[in-house]
């Protein structure tokens, strides 16, 4: 059975002491988490995380969710009170604005809290934070009507969100969507089509689903300039905010899957359902891309929260299991054997885990913090800065967050050994669930080849000329020689990633198969080195808290070694990333496709 802890220590110490949470005080929301409410609110959502939802994750893996005859989908046992006490606790609506009964505190403690319930309960998690992304939509670009019958609902969790995409003929070429969006007198629509892979499409924790749908109006323009978004509900909505009848749209059945079994993953067949029209016409997938960018950033602390509940369960075991003797000499003379701790390649596995989780940590907050800049600023400037910085982060984020959790997962499974393939010790069931998150929300090919082809040279570069001038702004101001051992091998990733970006100017746009070939070993080489300057801005914050406040010293070590290994081990990848993605396109597209 495996266990969970919510790193509260560590987030508070990355808001406070390395990303300066205190100076974010004039933004709304934020002086009302002042001093020890910080804490607070984190411990709270680490104790529901740790007694509420983890203790049904291995039961809602195993129970799964049940389609009955008549389209409904009951969840595993449990669920609904634990979904009643995350919604009663007000986490749904925790950064929601407090006019339609949210708490408007910063998304970056949604973010934060999301990645609790993801190590917690992955498959349980994602039922309110669709409901989040789908608020988060709606806020945009929703009517002034559409708000307020529908999101002081979300955020008391009595009804939830979903968002629809896929179809079986298009994932992530949606302009091959063929779901239609048919006129009636009234000014709704009426849509007809199928979606699939729909996360929480139909479940019974809530008594109305808000699905937010792409549909095309007939008449259209084809591919992704005719899609519309239309908000289209499990319940007729009455002027009132009362629910009417059934919608004409229903569960056509749930897919079998490889983990997240406890979410209802579900085909729903839409046979004349009535809809609204969310934002304008033919702009869908403008308005579906706020609830999108949203989820990425969701999925990417998936794959870090599942990373942090495999790392703490097999360092618990690496501590615990006796097997051969350390290579420098018994540690542990009394026993027949020495813990496999001692071990330098579970060692080496175990930091690995643990330099990625704390560096990942740091990085998804720095950029929850710029989501509240871009959205809450009232500094023109700031917004923009902090717009081009999310935007240019969030497809690293996504993909190399998942992969690295997808393969922490399997690191953690090897710690175990034979144990690990059991399903008693729930690592397998990490390794299932992490799986998908390499591949929802976008296939990770996909968020390299949105990288290289779209956010670099998105305004003529802009904001990967500002991520380059903070990284050297960095490097240039921590010269002192305790940071050296930080700061001297980022300022050579640094330098990879310069030529990196240099090449593909060079290269591209003349033969763009070189964008597409060098993408992926781009975006890794990218993630690096955001990675290597979160690292070397916690060794920054260690270093100070050590030196003021002593009885913090060995905590601080801790962070230091996990900082050096990341720069020794782990950062120089950034070399190799340089060697392959310069090869260019030529062998890689030389194969025919009769040859594979």
């Amino acid at each position: 059975m495996s266990t969970y802890k919510a790193p509260v220590e560590e987030a508070v110490f990355l808001l406070e002491d390395v990303l300066g949470f205190s100076s974010y005080g004039q933004l709304p929301g934020f002086a009302e988490v002042s001093g020890d409410v910080l804490a607070q609110i984190l411990e709270e959502a680490g104790r529901l995380s740790e007694k509420v939802l983890h203790p049904l994750n291995a039961l809602g893996d195993l129970a799964g969710c049940r389609r009955a005859e008549d389209g409904s989908v009951a969840t595993p046992k449990g669920f609904i009170d634990a979904y009643r006490a995350v919604a009663d606790g007000g986490w749904i609506g925790l950064s929601v604005p407090t006019e339609f009964g949210g708490q408007g505190l910063p998304y970056v403690l949604t973010a934060l809290t999301n990645e609790f319930a993801s190590s917690a309960n992955m498959a349980f998690a994602m039922y309110f934070g669709l409901s989040q992304g789908a608020m988060a939509a709606l806020l945009r670009h929703g009517s002034d009507a559409q708000k307020q019958l529908s999101l002081p609902k979300m955020v008391t969790g009595a009804w939830s969100g979903t968002m629809n995409l896929t179809e079986p003929q298009c994932g992530t070429d949606l302009g091959l969507l063929t779901t239609k969006a048919t006129p009636n007198p009234d000014g709704s629509f009426s849509l007809t089509g199928q979606k699939i892979y729909i996360s929480a499409g139909e479940h019974d924790l809530s008594e109305n689903i808000v699905h937010l749908a792409l549909a095309r109006i007939e008449g259209a323009p084809a591919g992704v300039k005719g899609i519309s978004l239309f908000l289209a509900p499990k319940f007729l909505i009455n002027p009132d905010g009362s629910l009417g009848p059934r919608n004409k749209l229903s569960c056509g059945s749930i897919e079998h899957k490889m983990g997240i079994h406890g979410n209802a993953t579900c085909v729903m067949n839409y046979e004349g359902a009535r809809a609204e029209l969310v934002g304008e016409p033919n702009r869908g997938l403008n308005a579906m891309f706020v609830m999108m960018n949203e989820a990425r950033l969701g999925v990417a602390n998936q794959g870090l929260g599942l990373s942090e509940i495999a790392y703490q369960n097999a360092a618990d075991y690496a501590r615990e299991r006796l097997q051969g003797r350390s290579l420098s000499g018994p540690k542990n003379p009394a026993g027949k054997a020495d813990p496999i701790i001692v071990h330098p390649d579970v060692r080496r596995m175990l930091l690995e885990i643990k330099c990625f989780n704390q560096a990942a940590r740091a990085l998804s907050l720095s950029v929850a913090l710029d989501s509240d800049v871009a959205h809450r600023s009232h500094d023109p400037a700031a917004r923009q800065a902090a717009e081009d910085r999310l935007g240019l982060l969030t497809p690293v984020l996504k993909c190399f967050f998942t992969e690295r959790g997808f393969e922490n997962a399997v690191k953690a499974q090897q710690v175990f050994g034979g144990m690990g393939y059991i399903v008693e010790t729930g690592v397998e069931q990490f390794v299932r669930d992490a799986r998908i998150t390499m591949i929802y929300e976008g296939a990770n090919g996909i968020q390299a080849l949105d990288l290289v082809g779209r956010k670099l040279p998105k305004d003529g570069g802009r904001a990967i000329s500002a991520y380059l001038k903070e990284l050297q702004s960095f490097i240039g101001s921590n010269e002192a020689p305790e940071l050296a051992p930080f700061v001297k091998p980022l300022q050579t990733a640094v330098g990879d990633l310069q030529k990196a970006t240099l090449w593909l100017m060079q290269n591209a746009l003349t033969k763009p198969d070189n964008a597409g070939a060098a993408s992926m070993d781009y975006l890794h080489l990218f993630a690096l080195v955001a990675l290597g300057h979160a690292s070397a801005r916690i060794a920054k914050a260690a270093l100070e808290k050590k030196a003021r406040e002593p009885q913090t010293a060995r905590a601080m070590e801790a962070k230091l070694i996990a900082a050096k290994f990341f720069m020794e081990r782990m950062l120089p990848e950034t070399g190799f990333r340089l060697a392959r993605l310069s090869t260019g396109a030529d062998t890689m597209m030389s194969l025919e496709a009769e040859m594979f």
